[in-house]
């Protein structure tokens, strides 16, 4: 995908995750809750790279999964979480030949794709997960709590 595709592309409106269309060889899942703090984003990082290792990837999937997770970490860290005690969920689940991953935070506020000029710091995350994964978009926090759920899917090309 090039660049400027990836500026364009954004959130799918809902989840593509159709149980009847993967295979069902091989599911996992992965799950963990950890305070909102961005000390916390190297454990997230090793948390995937863990996960995903045993599945013998080639190296380009493996980094594009860890850095495609570790942007919906920081940006969940950075705008949807406003309290200090607020926590974020990360959720790894691959099913056959798809990995999909999930950051649930306690913000209702909806992630928004910038178009940052040059010089600025930050505001590219959403454009690299976009470039970095075959899909992603946002779904309603689970039934009972608030926030939001921010997610992407990306085929594990390579596996044996």
């Amino acid at each position: 995908m090039t660049a400027s595709r990836a500026h364009r592309r954004g959130p799918s409106p809902s989840p593509r995750h159709d149980a009847a269309v993967l295979p069902r060889t091989h599911p996992s899942l992965v799950r963990t809750t950890v305070p909102a703090q961005p000390t916390r984003a190297a454990g997230v990082r090793d948390m995937v790279v863990e996960h995903l290792t045993p599945l013998r990837l080639p190296s380009e999937c493996l980094d594009n999964a860890v850095l495609a997770t570790d942007e919906l970490f920081a940006n969940a860290v950075r705008h949807g979480s406003p309290g200090p005690r607020d926590t974020i969920t990360v959720t790894l689940e691959h099913i056959g030949h798809e990995l999909r991953v999930t950051v649930a935070d306690r913000s209702s506020a909806l992630p928004r794709p910038r178009d940052p000029g040059g010089a600025e710091e930050s505001g590219r995350g959403l454009a690299i997960v976009a470039a970095l994964t075959d899909d992603w978009g946002i779904a309603p926090a689970d039934p009972g709590t608030t926030g939001k759920k921010v997610w992407f899917t990306l085929a594990l090309r390579g596996m044996p």
